[in-house]
């Protein structure tokens, strides 16, 4: 009976893979959508790894990271985590947003607010590639944005779900745009029960 994310075989592995891609080309088609403009998302990067793995992928504990947090509920529950360094995050506002002029170096309100809608639209695509594929009801969150070191915000899926195992769902993928190549990065948590439904809805047995 599965107990947590280290008892995952490579069958199961490989089905959350999937969901990771199937959601990659939602998020891509729906940005598309939205921005008007041609952006590309490449192959993502699926893999499942401990929380400091994921904290190093990111740059390491200190590393000033833009997250946007969306939980899902219902018949499937857990968190999706979209994280960009903040260099990223600015130069991906100064594709996706006008100059409206010298905002000091930060994030101003506005491309805050657009990377936040940016992060609501890549998490509602991998949780509506999970509904999908399983016929599963689930309920999305809004969006929650913080700018914070990179360990302090994985500290919240660790508080949160940190009883079950410290393996998460990491995502990496490239946008593409006419100059420039940004990274940016998911991180899905899902329960262990909602690893089983999904399984189990998949045809898999655990």
């Amino acid at each position: 009976m599965l107990k947590n994310y280290d008892e995952l075989n490579d069958v199961q592995i490989d089905v959350l893979r999937e969901i990771g891609n199937i959601g990659a080309g939602n998020a891509a088609t729906a940005l598309s959508t939205i921005l008007d403009e041609r952006v590309e998302i490449s192959l993502p990067r699926v893999r499942i790894t401990d929380f400091d793995t994921a904290v190093n992928a990111l740059g390491g504990a200190e590393t000033m990271t833009v997250g946007v947090l969306v939980n899902f509920s219902g018949e499937a529950n857990g968190m999706i985590m979209f994280l960009l360094n903040m260099e990223d995050a600015k130069a991906i506002m100064s594709i996706l947003i006008r100059d409206e002029g010298d905002d000091n170096g930060q994030l101003s309100e506005l491309k805050l607010s657009a990377i936040k809608e940016i992060g609501n639209i890549l998490g509602s695509s991998y949780i509506n590639s999970i509904s999908t594929l399983t016929g599963l009801t689930i309920t999305i969150s809004i969006p929650y944005i913080a700018i914070d070191m990179a360990g302090a915000l994985m500290s919240v899926p660790i508080i949160e779900f940190g009883s079950v195992g410290d393996k998460v769902m990491f995502i990496e993928e490239c946008f593409s745009a006419e100059e420039n190549n940004l990274t940016s990065n998911i991180i899905m948590f899902a329960e262990i029960e909602t690893l089983k439904i999904i399984m189990e809805r998949l045809g898999l047995e655990i």
